[in-house]
């Protein structure tokens, strides 16, 4: 059978398929295991035209759960540029997707799912591993790039924790650009500050 070549067709109700098998697979098998060529196969419609609707997997994952703005192409964003800056761009990412209210509603929604349902923990936890953790360790480089990507990631879940899920007084009070300053420095902490962090004493220092 014959295939028309160049940029693939699809119609609306074509995209909504993929998207609601991507999520299906994503909620079974997990982040890893969901490929392009999986969810293609299963929606019985050619990589290409996924590619063209979502752009990479990353994107079909924002798509398929719900994101209006997927949080590794700000993170990507934010590790662009001057690395001294890194850590105020990464919080100031955070804030930006979360105090809006048209974007921040689906992140709320898909937290607040993955409380409740291990499932949806399982994929996410993974995402964030393959998608954040690891994009940010690699960013970082050295031998402790992972545990230092960790440690900059629990400064930002505990701000979107108590910020934004539980909206603990002290903690959503403040201005963004209060937000911004603060955790950024708490970020720069955790990459930098052996007795804080649990590292020994004898680590070398790292940047930003």
């Amino acid at each position: 059978m014959n295939k028309s070549r160049g940029r693939p067709h699809g119609r609306p109700e074509t995209k909504e398929h993929i998207r609601a098998i991507a999520r299906e697979l994503f909620l079974s098998l997990g982040y890893r295991r969901t490929t392009l060529r999986l969810v293609a196969a299963t929606a019985g419609v050619d990589v290409a035209l996924i590619s063209y609707h979502f752009g990479s997997k990353r994107g079909l994952f924002g798509a398929a759960m719900a994101l209006l703005q997927n949080p590794s192409h700000l993170m990507s964003d934010a590790l662009q540029g001057d690395p001294a800056g890194m850590p105020e761009r990464l919080i100031k990412a955070v804030t930006d997707l979360w105090e809006d209210p048209v974007q921040g509603r689906p992140q709320w929604e898909l937290n607040r799912m993955a409380i409740q349902d291990e499932t949806v923990m399982r994929v996410f936890r993974e995402y964030l591993e393959r998608e954040v953790l690891e994009r940010i360790a690699e960013y970082l480089g050295g031998q402790d790039a992972t545990e230092r990507a960790a440690a900059v990631i629990s400064v930002i879940a505990g701000l979107i924790f108590t910020r934004y899920l539980v909206r603990l007084h002290g903690a959503a009070a403040p201005q963004p650009r209060d937000i911004q300053r603060l955790h950024g420095a708490l970020v720069r902490a955790a990459l930098n500050d052996p007795a804080r962090f649990g590292r020994s004493s004898g680590s070398r220092p790292t940047r930003p």
